[in-house]
C-alpha cells in the first residue's frame, strides 16, 4: 500500500522571485490599495499606517531586504534538497488559483486534477507587460522558457477523488484544465513556483495538482473543513494499493499582503506541536487576501499530522516592504518521520 512519507509547505509570494533592490515596486501597489486586510478588518494604506504607528521603518532598506531575501532563497534551496533526498514517487501539490485557471464560471472549494499530463506554459511579453508593478519579474520565474508537458499520476488522482468522495467530500474533478486567463490550459503560478523555483525546472516525479479556492467569495472552505480534507487525503493515500512513497506540498501564504507575525506564529507553532485545534479555529475573516493561502498549509499539514510526520520550521522571515507593515510572512516548513 502507498504511504505519505514527507511533506513541505512554502510561501510563493512575488518578493521571493524579485531582486531585493526592487522590493519597493510592490510597495507602490500597497500604497494604492484601499482594502488591505488585517485581523478581520480592511484599511486603506494611510489607515493601516496610522493603526500600526508606522512601526516598521527599521525593517526597510536595501541591506535588510538583501539579508531577508538571502534567508528565503536558502530555505528554498533546503526544500529542494529535502525533496530530492526523500525518494518519493509522487508529489501531491496543493495550491490556490488566482482566477488564472478557474473563473466565476466555476469556483469549487476543492478540485483534483486527474489528467495524465498538464501543460506548463511560458508567459508572453504582452502578458508580463500587463501585470501590476513588481509582479512580472517574479512571475517570469514561475514558468519555463518553452512550453513544457509535466507528467501527472492520473491513477492516484482518480483514487483520491473516489476515496475522499466516500469520506463525505463532494470533490470537483478536472481532466483538462480550462483555457484560463492566458488561454493556454496551463498550470498556474502556485504550482509553477514549486516546479520552477523550488525544483529549478527539473521535476523528478509525477505530480497530482489539487486546487483549493482560498481567495474567492462565496465558497472558500473553512479552516476546519480544510483540515478535515487534509486528513481525508492521507486516508486516501494510504488506501492506494500500489506500494509507493508519496509527498504532499502546500504552496502559498503565510500572512499577506499585511504581515501578521502573530497569525504566522500561531500557524507554525500549531504544526510544530501537532495541535489541530488552533488551526481548525482560524476564522474566515482572518483567512482573507493572501493570508487565505494558509488553507493550503492546513490541508498539507493535516495530512502530514495524520501520517504521524513531525513538523520542523526551516525558516520564517517577516518580509516587510513598507513602514505600515505590508509585505509577506515567508514561511518554510518540512514534515518527516520522527527520528527513532
Amino acid at each position: 500500500m502507498a504511504s505519505l512519507t514527507m511533506a513541505f509547505a512554502t510561501s510563493h509570494a512575488p518578493q521571493l522571485g524579485t531582486p531585493p533592490e526592487n522590493w519597493d515596486a510592490r510597495a507602490a501597489a500597497d500604497k494604492r490599495n484601499e482594502r488591505l486586510a488585517f485581523r478581520g478588518q480592511t484599511y486603506s494604506f494611510g489607515e493601516l499606517s496610522s493603526l500600526r504607528n508606522s512601526a516598521f521603518g527599521d525593517e526597510l532598506g536595501v541591506e535588510t531586504f538583501r539579508e531577508k531575501f538571502a534567508r528565503c532563497r536558502s530555505a528554498i534551496d533546503q526544500l529542494e534538497e529535502f525533496v530530492r533526498s526523500s525518494e518519493v514517487d509522487v508529489l501531491v501539490i496543493i495550491s490556490s488559483d488566482h482566477k488564472e485557471t478557474f473563473s466565476d464560471e466555476h469556483l469549487a472549494p476543492f478540485v483534483v486534477y486527474w489528467g495524465d499530463t498538464v501543460q506548463h506554459e511560458p508567459l508572453s511579453q504582452d502578458d508580463l507587460d500587463a501585470m501590476a508593478p513588481g509582479l512580472s519579474v517574479a512571475e517570469a520565474k514561475n514558468v519555463p522558457d518553452v512550453s513544457t508537458t509535466r507528467q501527472c499520476h492520473s491513477d492516484l488522482a482518480l483514487h483520491l477523488i473516489e476515496s475522499v468522495q466516500a469520506q463525505g467530500f463532494d470533490i470537483a474533478a478536472s481532466q483538462q484544465l480550462p483555457a484560463g486567463k492566458f488561454g493556454d490550459h496551463g498550470i498556474p503560478h502556485g504550482w509553477g513556483f514549486i516546479m520552477q523555483q523550488v525544483l529549478k525546472g527539473d521535476v523528478p516525479v509525477p505530480i497530482v495538482p489539487i486546487f483549493v479556492n482560498t481567495f474567492w467569495h462565496p465558497n472558500p472552505p473553512s479552516a476546519a473543513r480544510s483540515y478535515d480534507f487534509g486528513t481525508a487525503l492521507e486516508a486516501a493515500i494510504k488506501s492506494y494499493p500500489e506500494d509507493i512513497r508519496i509527498g504532499i506540498v502546500g504552496s502559498g501564504g503565510l500572512s499577506h499582503f499585511v504581515v501578521d507575525e502573530g497569525l504566522d506564529n500561531t500557524v507554525l507553532d500549531a504544526f510544530t506541536a501537532g495541535d489541530a485545534q488552533p488551526l481548525r479555529a482560524l476564522e474566515n475573516d482572518v483567512l482573507v487576501a493572501g493570508s487565505s493561502e494558509i488553507r493550503n498549509w492546513i490541508v498539507a499539514g493535516a495530512a502530514a499530522n495524520a501520517a504521524s510526520l513531525q513538523a520542523e520550521v526551516v525558516d520564517y522571515v517577516p518580509a516587510y516592504r513598507t513602514d505600515a507593515g505590508t509585505g509577506c510572512g515567508m514561511g518554510f516548513m518540512t514534515w518527516k518521520a520522527p527520528t527513532q
